[in-house]
């Protein structure tokens, strides 16, 4: 795709804030005051795209809620990964029933990925009357627009056309209060691994310009966020639908030139795309965070080209000893897939096997989870789910050992932590994350909510450390 024809132009955004007023005036001649809850289910690109959808509903004159069931409007914003988070926005939709019987003139939208997929939308049309809107992300900009739409002619309406996809800048955004915070950098996907669903519901990779970036960052500072997250499908292919010698690595070095106390994170890395220059600038850096979540999803070479991955166990394996070779004590992380279709249990231990040579801080874990639409799912799969679930155990087993062996070696040492939120842990009050990442539950009091400090490690398992200041 060319740039002008990725780029929203300002026109059609000034009529979406047109659509916006003329909804905000409805309610006040109608003298209204509607409230909203967006429930977001998924990743942090989710997290992002419900922000901006709740500075929309804030703009068409909405105060926001988290109770569905006080709510004049409630949007499902969902995830099609996997099929548990699909079962569950279905599972809320029926739960929904009952609200909107309590409430008639109660608007449910769905959109997200979920809505994007041709057989969830179909089915939505055919068998939950009840939803009003349905939208894909390629639809998010226009969303005062659809539902002007919605209440206007009171009529069902659907936006989920396949396209490539479009950046929108200048969508107003209500960010969830505290010290974190997300910035897409980029949208979409041209990976197509084999068991994923994304490239289909988010499009062509698509970067935003730099100094969009950096600005937003900027601001973020200035404000007080101190965790700032940078989101993309692929963050290390940024740049390559820019026409301009600038990549993912140029992009963080000109964030950690902006001046204040905070950290850059990003996610998700593609190890195809992963380079020794990325690795550099981090090392280099102030501000971006020792920690690397790069997914490799199978140790085996067989099953990583039946998932289309594009690179080897050995070429992982060299970025991962470069990586730690520049930045020593690296917190590394990465996503797992156990039981992929035709897997073997010799090929599954292979995926074991890595785990335990890389010494992982911590894995998100899966079994293989079929999504219709990819190629994986059309795939032989003999396994059953009990010899998966085996394979699942061990890999566990080999990952909880070594989590809650790096957790020890962390006792009587003093690391630095943002102290982030409450915890659930009455004699450890409260939260906060190392530079790396790692969750230290302290004692303290709320004054403390926002800050940096130093704590002294005391006691730790395989989940968390504990500390005190």
């Amino acid at each position: 795709m060319e740039r002008n024809q990725v780029l929203v132009p300002q026109a059609e955004l000034d009529r979406q804030r047109e659509f916006e007023t003329a909804i905000r005036e409805m309610f006040s001649r109608r003298e209204a005051h509607p409230v909203a809850c967006v429930d977001t289910f998924g990743c942090q690109q989710n997290v992002a795209d419900g922000e901006k959808l709740m500075g929309m509903l804030r703009a068409c004159g909405f105060t926001l809620t988290d109770k569905p069931a006080d709510a004049d409007l409630v949007i499902l914003n969902t995830c099609a990964v996997r099929e548990h988070a699909e079962d569950r926005v279905f599972g809320n939709l029926g739960a929904l029933t009952h609200a909107k019987k309590e409430n008639p003139e109660m608007v449910i939208c769905l959109c997200g990925c979920m809505a994007q997929e041709p057989r969830v939308s179909e089915r939505i049309r055919k068998s939950y009357p009840l939803v009003n809107l349905v939208f894909g992300p390629h639809a998010l900009w226009r969303f005062p627009e659809l539902l002007w739409q919605v209440y206007e002619s009171r009529k069902r309406v659907f936006s989920v056309e396949d396209e490539h996809g479009t950046i929108a800048e200048g969508i107003p955004v209500v960010r969830e209060r505290g010290v974190k915070a997300w910035v897409s950098i980029m949208y979409g996907c041209n990976n197509f691994c084999s068991y994923c669903i994304v490239p289909y519901v988010r499009g062509r990779e698509r970067s935003r310009d730099p100094r969009c970036v950096l600005q937003e960052v900027r601001e973020l500072v200035e404000s007080g966020y101190k965790d700032i997250t940078l989101l993309g499908q692929n963050v290390n292919s940024y740049g390559n639908d820019l026409e301009m010698d600038y990549d993912f690595a140029d992009l963080l070095a000109e964030i950690d030139r902006i001046p204040g106390e905070y950290r850059i994170r990003f996610m998700s890395s593609h190890p195809k795309d992963a380079t020794r220059k990325l690795f550099d600038t981090m090392a280099a850096s102030t501000h971006v965070a020792r920690q690397l979540h790069l997914p490799f999803q199978s140790g085996n070479d067989r099953i990583l080209k039946e998932m289309n991955r594009r690179y080897t166990r050995q070429q992982y394996l060299d970025l991962i000893n470069y990586a730690k070779s520049v930045m020593p004590g690296l917190v590394l992380t990465s996503d797992v897939i156990i039981g992929f279709p035709g897997e073997t249990e010799e090929e599954a231990m292979d995926t074991v096997s890595l785990v335990d040579e890389v010494g992982f801080d911590a894995l998100f874990t899966f079994i293989y989870s079929p999504r219709p639409g990819t190629k994986a799912a059309e795939m032989p799969d003999p396994a059953t789910r009990q010899e998966k679930q085996k394979w699942f155990d061990r890999l566990l087993e080999v990952q909880n050992a070594r989590s809650a062996a790096l957790h020890e070696q962390y006792i009587g040492k003093t690391v630095r932590v943002l102290v982030d939120g409450e915890s659930d842990d009455p004699d450890y009050p409260l939260a906060s994350r190392t530079d790396g990442n790692r969750l230290v539950r302290i004692k303290g009091g709320p004054e403390l909510l926002g800050q940096f400090v130093d704590v002294k490690i005391t006691a730790s398992n395989t989940w968390a450390l504990y500390g005190e200041r």
